[in-house]
């Protein structure tokens, strides 16, 4: 499912036009972005959480011609899925 897709899935269940349903998710997505951005933690009970993690620096090495690099430290979004989106795929 693409984002246009679940706007109008949204549309159809909250009784919204589908250019409403656009603007709220993407204000939904904007607010997440911003938020891990700052480095807080979203969790959404029951669907998951949006956490960041740290990378530490590594020693890393070329696939095609196996001379080793270093590959800096960073920072990275992870999901954590929560209980009930666990036990819907189940």
């Amino acid at each position: 499912m693409r984002k246009p897709e679940l706007a109008a899935a949204i549309a159809a269940q909250a009784d919204l036009s589908k250019d409403k349903a656009g603007q709220v998710l993407n204000a939904i997505l904007e607010e997440i972005s911003s938020s891990v951005a700052r480095g807080e933690d979203v969790t959404l009970i029951g669907f998951g959480s949006f956490t960041v993690r740290e990378r530490a620096a590594r020693t890393g090495k070329n696939p095609q011609t196996g001379q080793t690099l270093e590959i800096p430290a960073s920072r990275t979004v992870a999901f954590k899925p929560g209980k009930a989106l666990k036990d819907s795929i189940n």
